[in-house]
C-alpha cells in the first residue's frame, strides 16, 4: 500500500507540469496563437510580478502580488498589482517582463522596484517552513532529556543532518578552534538552499518559483560567502594574498605576479559559487520543461508519435524528478562544503618549519 501512494505521488509531480503546459497551450490556441514553447519555458523560469496557477478557456488563474514603485520623475509611491498597473508604468518585456516608467521625454527609465515578485514570496514561504521546523525541534529538546532519549522519526532526522553538516563539513573543513564562529552562518545557508529547492520541485502553488535558478539569489548567497572570508579572515590569509612565500621574482621584481592572482582569487571564489548553484538548478528545470515540451510537439506530428513521445516524456520526467531530488540536496552540500573550505582557507594558522 505504501508503494502505491509512493507510485501516485511520483505521477502527480510528472503530470502537474503538463496540466501547466497545456492550460498555457489551450490559452494559445483560444486566442488563436501559435504556440511558442520557448516563450512558455523561459515564462516558468523567470520571475513575474503574479503568481499563475493555471488557465481556463482563455483566462488566467493567478494570485496577484503587491507592487511597490517609486517615480523617478514624481518621486511619488505606487502601491498597485499586475492587474492595476498605473500610467506611465509598463511592463517590459524586452527585459524580463520587469517594471519600466515612460518618462516625460519618452525615454524608459526603470524606477525604485520593492515590489513582493513570486521569487521573493517562495523566499518568505522557505522562512516559514524553516521556522516552523526548528522551533517544533527545538522544542521537542525542551520536552524531553536527549542524554536519556534519543530523538526519533523527523526530529531525529533533523539531528542527523545537523551533525553531518556540522562535524563532517564546517568542523572538518574550517578546524576545531575557529569553527563555531560560521556554524551558524553555513548550516542557515545548507537549509535554506535544500529546502528551496525542494519547494521549488512542487509544481504547483505554493511552490515551483525558480528561486535558487535566479541569479540574483545566487549571487547574494555567495556575496555572503566572500564577506565571510574576507572579514574575518587572520593576517596570515592576507600575508599568502600579498605578500606569498614564493620566489622574490614572482612577487615583486619585475612586477607583482603572484599577488595579483591571489587577489584576483578573491572574486573568483564566489564567482565559481555563484555559477554553480545557479546552472545546475536552471538546467535542471529547463531539462523538465523540455521533456513536458515534447509531449506536445508528438501530438502536432500525428497521434502515433504523441502515443509514443508521451509514453517517453512521462518515463523522463519521473527520472529526472527523482534526479532533482537528488541534485537539490547536492547542490545544497556542495555550497556548504565549498564556502567552509574557503573559509578555512582564510582561517589557517601560520606553521614554522
Amino acid at each position: 500500500m505504501k508503494q502505491l501512494k509512493h507510485i501516485i505521488l511520483l505521477l502527480i509531480l510528472a503530470v502537474a507540469p503538463i496540466y501547466t503546459f497545456a492550460s498555457n497551450a489551450t490559452t494559445a490556441e483560444h486566442e488563436g496563437k501559435e504556440l511558442d514553447i520557448p516563450e512558455i519555458v523561459l515564462e516558468h523560469l523567470s520571475d513575474s510580478y503574479e503568481w499563475h496557477i493555471a488557465s481556463y478557456e482563455g483566462k488566467h488563474i493567478s494570485i496577484p502580488l503587491p507592487i511597490i514603485v517609486r517615480s523617478k520623475q514624481t518621486g511619488q509611491w505606487t502601491f498597485c498589482t499586475a492587474h492595476s498597473l498605473p500610467e506611465p508604468f509598463f511592463f517590459n518585456k524586452e527585459h524580463h517582463g520587469k517594471i519600466y516608467e515612460r518618462m516625460a521625454d519618452g525615454s524608459e527609465v526603470r524606477p525604485i522596484d520593492l515590489s513582493m515578485t513570486k521569487t521573493v514570496v517562495q523566499i518568505w514561504i522557505v522562512v516559514i517552513i524553516l521556522i516552523v521546523i526548528f522551533l517544533s525541534c527545538a522544542r521537542w529538546y525542551k520536552r524531553h532529556d536527549y542524554k536519556d532519549e534519543a530523538p526519533k522519526g523527523f526530529v531525529g532526522m533533523m539531528e542527523m543532518m545537523v551533525m553531518m553538516i556540522n562535524d563532517d563539513v564546517v568542523k572538518a573543513s574550517i578546524g576545531e578552534k575557529h569553527y563555531k564562529r560560521y556554524a551558524p552562518y553555513l548550516l542557515t545557508v545548507f537549509f535554506f538552499i535544500l529546502t528551496t529547492n525542494l519547494v521549488g520541485l512542487i509544481p504547483v502553488f505554493p511552490g515551483g518559483a525558480n528561486v535558487t535558478g535566479n541569479i540574483n539569489i545566487t549571487l547574494f548567497l555567495a556575496v555572503c560567502t566572500m564577506l565571510m572570508i574576507n572579514i574575518f579572515a587572520n593576517k596570515e590569509y592576507w600575508k599568502e594574498i600579498f605578500w606569498p612565500e614564493v620566489p622574490l621574482f614572482l612577487k615583486a621584481y619585475p612586477a607583482p605576479i603572484m599577488p595579483v592572482i591571489e587577489l584576483f582569487g578573491i572574486f573568483t571564489k564566489p564567482f565559481a559559487l555563484m555559477i554553480r548553484l545557479f546552472a545546475n538548478m536552471m538546467a535542471g528545470h529547463a531539462v523538465m520543461l523540455s521533456f513536458t515540451c515534447v509531449i506536445f510537439l508528438g501530438w502536432s506530428m500525428g497521434v502515433g508519435f504523441g502515443l509514443g513521445l508521451n509514453t517517453f516524456s512521462i518515463i523522463m520526467l519521473l527520472f529526472m524528478n527523482m534526479l532533482e531530488l537528488l541534485v537539490a540536496f547536492v547542490q545544497a552540500y556542495v555550497f556548504t562544503m565549498l564556502s567552509a573550505v574557503f573559509i578555512g582557507l582564510s582561517c589557517k594558522e601560520h606553521h614554522a618549519e
